[in-house]
């Protein structure tokens, strides 16, 4: 499937830039799946005002795979949201491992109605950039791709500016999430959509946790032979953005609109700070992110979006001192939580 035979509103949606949160997995005690609180999710995500689901990412856990939960997670999240809502939904779909794994999800997610593929690297850590352009150009052919630079802490590939910049230059991309949590990484993803002269085709996401907020609101000028050239980070899909979704989609919404004024808000950039040392409890940054997953389950577990934190690798869980990270947060950031509109809604998404 080309990006041109996209529903146009869902093609104008990921464009434009959008809160895209990174789904969850929800599992019982016996960590099976919980088909009921996964459903509650979806639904949360939706009334929050989320412009999309990302299924199948980092955040769902990679180890679907292993236990056959690929399609059934996909479909589940598809179904459920056709079914609560109308309005455009960019529906983005994990795709993970070697070209020919990757090439089948990529067939599995366009058949279930995801519009795009969120393409992971980790698999392709040995290969040369070559190969791993030519990779990426195969699984195109099957759907819309999403490029994913994730950070190497959790498996992610360290990638040049050229590397972006041949990655731009395939037809069927359409985004890029920068996740390398690194200034200089993500600048070289910047030079190289720019470089490649894709910036029209190829919108930029922040994956970013630690600069969220920055990312979303400041420019980037980028120079070329004394030319100058100014971006902007247009949508984020984001693991963080799994809790406090609701509000997510406001510090989003005052992002895009100080972008439009002559001066930034301090305020503003200043908040960027409190949703960073937010992250650093949720995704466990003192202990090299072990627990980022558990620390979100977490949050959610509070609010009754989860019944456990329980992850699909009985050794993946809070690591110590995490809990009392998370409630110093908590506490102290309790006005950049959502815990209100949960608890108004929760029996709905329940039912």
């Amino acid at each position: 499937m080309h990006h041109s035979q996209m529903n146009p509103s869902v093609r104008r949606l990921i464009a434009e830039g959008t809160v895209i949160p990174a789904h969850p997995l929800a599992l019982d005690a016996g960590r099976k799946l919980d088909t009921t609180h996964q459903r509650a999710l979806t639904r949360y995500y939706i009334d929050a005002g989320a412009g999309g689901l990302a299924v199948g990412v980092h955040t769902t856990q990679f180890a679907i795979r292993d236990v056959g939960l690929y399609r059934p997670v996909l479909e589940l999240a598809a179904e459920t949201a056709a079914a609560w809502t109308t309005r455009p939904l960019a529906l983005v779909a994990g795709l993970a491992g070697p070209t020919a794994q990757a090439m089948a999800e990529a067939q599995t997610a366009r058949a279930i109605g995801y519009h795009a593929g969120l393409l992971s690297l980790g698999a392709m850590r040995a290969a040369s950039e070559d190969d791993i352009i030519a990779h990426c150009e195969v699984v195109a052919r099957e759907i819309p791709l999403i490029g994913f630079y994730l950070q190497p802490a959790v498996g992610g590939v360290i990638l040049s500016a050229d590397f972006w910049r041949r990655f731009a230059a395939i037809d069927n991309v359409i985004a890029i999430k920068m996740a390398p949590f690194n200034r200089y990484r993500t600048l070289d993803v910047l030079r190289g959509v720019c470089a490649a002269g894709a910036l029209d085709r190829v919108t930029l996401y922040t994956g970013n946790d630690d600069h969220i907020l920055l990312d979303l609101t400041l420019p980037f000028d980028l120079r070329d032979q004394g030319v100058t050239t100014r971006v902007h980070i247009r949508g984020g899909l984001l693991g963080h953005w799994s809790v406090w979704t609701a509000s997510a989609v406001k510090q989003f919404e005052m992002c895009h609109k100080a972008r439009g004024q002559d001066s930034l808000p301090a305020d503003l950039l200043a908040l960027d700070a409190r949703v960073t040392d937010c992250n650093s409890a949720f995704f466990d940054v003192a202990n090299n992110f072990h627990g980022c997953i558990a620390g979100c389950h977490e949050i959610l577990r509070r609010q009754g979006l989860l019944d456990g934190i329980w992850c699909l690798d009985p050794a993946e869980g809070l690591s110590p001192g995490q809990m009392q990270e998370i409630d110093r947060v908590c506490r102290e950031h309790a006005d950049l939580g959502d815990d209100t509109f949960v608890a108004e809604n929760l029996q709905k998404w329940l039912a």
